[in-house]
């Protein structure tokens, strides 16, 4: 006995999905192998009775035959089986005419054949109706082929259709008897109609222009006529004998369809063209009532081509077009349909695995029906959904999106400590939220509300919350309406804790009650702006080990204490292992710029762990200053160093140029021109890299250092690179404290200095 190698892994998505693509090229292969033979079969029987050979010589001499004329095995046995049936078009014709009537036989012939193994195989009706179009009539110029079932009232039923929009069929689904026109004519006559021209004036026809070709003809089994059948050209058209008699040919194999399966329903069909309007990949799904599996309606363009052209893709089980993902869209279906509520996952499958076959990324499965489920998802991460989770990854700031048509919310994971709630419940709308509030806020919410909901427009205020352990905390509630066509469809925005702010201003709100005299309140003010300007930005920090780099920073600060600034600088390690080097310089002086720089400092240190390159970091900076209050400028240079290769990629908004000492040399970069920060909205920044080497020395600073009230801008900079080219030997904090003692300015203002070193 063989017993099952343990050791074996279970095959990948990818191997499933290539052995999917392997299986449906070989069962196409089988179904046209299975109408070859029929056909040969049929004419080997032929054979068989008009020359007494057995059916296996009879097989042998047909191919012998076929080699003897040159035309390949299936040309012949058509030809045979045509010549049998009186068909017309036979061999031994004289001149082109015959030749073409020749050719048109054995399209119809093989054509039938495989129309006829379709039915036998288990084929829908479309499907088909898809080989006849492809096989016999579209050589003829056909668009369109309509298929429609006799029932016992005379009533029309649309049972298949090949070459056809959805919506389009929709409208020809039942054809009632009191609707007369050329259609009933023809079942009642039994007989075909031919409209070159198209449909006479005021009566109607399946097809694409009421001037294009159309043919209608009846479909008759065992001398009954059972159906009709009608082609469609895209225009006008001579329909002349020989396409009329193909067309008469064809008939046979198209009235044997009408007992393939039933053609899917008319809300597929619907769907189908809704669908196709997406930019985004999508799919309609049909669950068998008895077994629950998927079963594909439709694939609209992105999808298919996000399946690799999966040949046939409509009417297959999922499991063979979407193998790796196949488990996890059945349980998101069967939840969307028995909840009645959308379904939504981040990516699918997962878990990824580097090398596999791309993921489904933002995934939603809606129920759109007993039975029936439309999945929609992306290629790519969406920035819009991505930049949601983000920020429910920060420290005290959560992101909620309540949809007003469903009735359901959502929200970050960072909500739900906020409101001191267990993760399991579900989240809160932002309408029912007044219970979680304190008794005294229901009005801030309601104003909220009526400002969100009734005048369509964003609104923030900040409200209590009463959370189950008792614990109170100060929530800013900042929300926006979502508007399809002009209509409210849902609310999104972000909860933040501002707890330890609410605190902060309490506390500075009593000290200053406590102060009696204007000039004491102001220099009090003046105080607690420089201890906040010393706490933020000391003059002599203590830096944390750095990757690559050595690193001194220094700051000075203004001669008089009332000029108190707005200079800043910050070195700060990213997860990426890059190195963060910053500084910038808020205009004015005073608690606004310190505010401002304050604002601008924290906004830079959060932008940075998102990855983004400096020039996108300047851009959004820019947007903050903006809003900032006070509306100040400010000139800044951000800079990423990269220790795995020394490069260091740089953006500067209006700043002074950056100073690179090398082998005792110092020459200053050319910064990008760009504009400062605050001057205007959705401005663009550009950057630079630049590629460092062992011992350089890079500095960054400020006007402080360098202007003075009676020299140019450029004399001062050039005094600069002098000084800095003299430093000469010594430990890094001591070089950059002969340097900021050596360039001082006479302005009074204050400087910061950042002096970097590679190792």
């Amino acid at each position: 006995m063989t017993m099952p190698d343990q050791g074996r892994d279970e095959p990948g998505p990818d191997e499933l999905a290539a052995a999917v693509t392997q299986l449906t090229a070989e069962l196409a292969d089988l179904h046209r192998d299975l109408a070859r033979r029929h056909l040969v079969d049929l004419a080997s029987g032929v054979l068989v009775a008009q020359l007494s050979l057995t059916p296996a010589d009879a097989v042998d001499h047909l191919a012998q035959l076929a080699e003897t004329t040159g035309v390949t095995q299936e040309d012949f046995a058509a030809d045979v089986v045509n010549g049998a049936s009186g068909s017309a078009g036979l061999p031994g014709g004289v001149g082109e005419d015959s030749d073409r009537d020749t050719a048109q036989a054995r399209k119809t012939r093989i054509t039938e054949a495989a129309t006829e193994t379709g039915v036998k195989t288990g084929g829908t009706v479309d499907e088909v109706a898809e080989t006849l179009l492809e096989g016999g009539l579209r050589p003829l110029g056909v668009r369109g082929l309509w298929l429609f079932r006799r029932t016992e009232t005379d009533c029309l039923e649309l049972a298949g259709q090949a070459g056809v929009n959805p919506l389009e069929a929709v409208h020809w689904q039942w054809v009632p008897p009191s609707a007369g026109g050329p259609l009933h004519r023809a079942l009642m006559d039994a007989a075909p109609a031919w409209f070159p021209g198209g449909p006479p004036e005021g009566e109607r026809l399946p097809g694409s222009a009421p001037d294009a070709a159309r043919a209608v003809l009846p479909l008759r089994q065992r001398g009954t006529v059972t159906g009709l059948a009608v082609a469609d050209w895209p225009g006008p058209r001579e329909l002349g004998e020989p396409v009329q008699r193909a067309l008469t040919g064809l008939a046979v194999p198209a009235a044997r369809i009408l007992d393939a399966g039933a053609a899917g329903h008319a809300e597929a069909a619907v769907l189908a063209p809704l669908l196709d309007l997406l930019t985004h990949p999508a799919m309609a799904l049909r669950a068998e009532p008895s077994t629950g599996a998927l079963h594909i309606e439709h694939l609209n363009r992105p999808a298919l081509d996000w399946a690799g052209h999966v040949p046939g893709a409509s009417g297959r089980p999922l499991a063979q077009v979407f193998p790796a993902v196949e488990a996890d869209v059945v349980r998101l279906a069967r939840a969307a349909r028995e909840s009645a509520a959308p379904q939504r996952a981040a990516r699918l499958p997962v878990l990824h695995r580097p090398g596999a076959s791309d993921p489904l990324h933002d995934v939603r499965v809606l129920p759109v029906g007993p039975g029936r489920t439309v999945v929609l998802w992306h290629s790519a991460t969406d920035p819009a959904m991505s930049v949601s989770r983000v920020l429910g990854r920060l420290e005290n700031l959560a992101a909620f999106e309540d949809d007003l048509i469903a009735g359901t919310a959502r929200w970050s994971e960072q909500a739900y400590r906020i409101f001191g709630l267990d993760p399991a419940t579900p989240p809160v709308p932002l309408r029912r939220l007044a219970p979680q509030l304190h008794r005294d806020e229901a009005d801030k919410l309601d104003a909220l509300l009526a400002e969100v909901t009734e005048r369509h427009q964003g609104a923030h205020t900040v409200v209590r919350v009463v959370r189950e352990d008792g614990g109170l905390r100060h929530v800013r509630i900042a929300a926006e309406p979502l508007l399809t066509g002009g209509v409210l469809t849902g609310i999104t925005g972000v909860y933040q804790d501002v707890s330890a702010q609410h605190h902060t201003e309490i506390a500075l709100s009593a000290t200053f009650d406590r102060l009696t005299a204007a000039q004491t309140e102001a220099a009090l003010r003046h105080q607690l702006v420089l201890q906040l300007q010393q706490a933020i930005v000391p003059e002599v920090p203590v830096l944390q080990r750095l990757p690559g780099l050595q690193v001194a920073a220094r700051y000075r600060p203004a001669a008089e204490e009332y000029r108190v600034g707005g200079d800043w600088y910050d070195v700060l390690p990213l997860p990426s292992g890059q190195v963060l080097v910053a500084v910038g310089d808020i205009a004015g002086h005073g608690i606004d710029s310190v505010t401002g720089m304050v604002a601008l400092r924290n906004a830079l240190r959060g932008l940075a762990f998102t990855g983004h390159p400096p020039a996108r970091l300047m851009a959004w900076l820019n947007e903050v200053t903006l809003q900032t209050h006070g509306r100040p400028t400010a000139t800044a240079v951000c800079a990423l160093y990269d220790p795995s290769n020394r490069s260091l990629r740089w953006a500067s908004a209006g700043h002074l140029p950056l100073l690179l000492v090398r082998d005792g040399r110092a020459s200053f970069l050319e910064p990008p021109r760009n504009i400062l920060l605050g001057a205007m909205s959705s401005a663009e920044y550009s950057e630079e890299v630049t590629a460092l080497e062992p011992g350089d020395s890079l500095m960054l600073y400020t006007d402080g250092l360098v202007e003075r009230r009676h020299t140019g801008l450029d004399e001062s900079l050039a005094g600069l690179r002098r000084a800095a080219e003299r430093l000469g030997p010594g430990g890094l904090d001591e070089r950059t404290d002969r340097l900021l003692a050596s360039a001082t300015g006479d302005t009074d203002d204050d400087t910061s200095l950042v002096v970097v070193q590679v190792t």
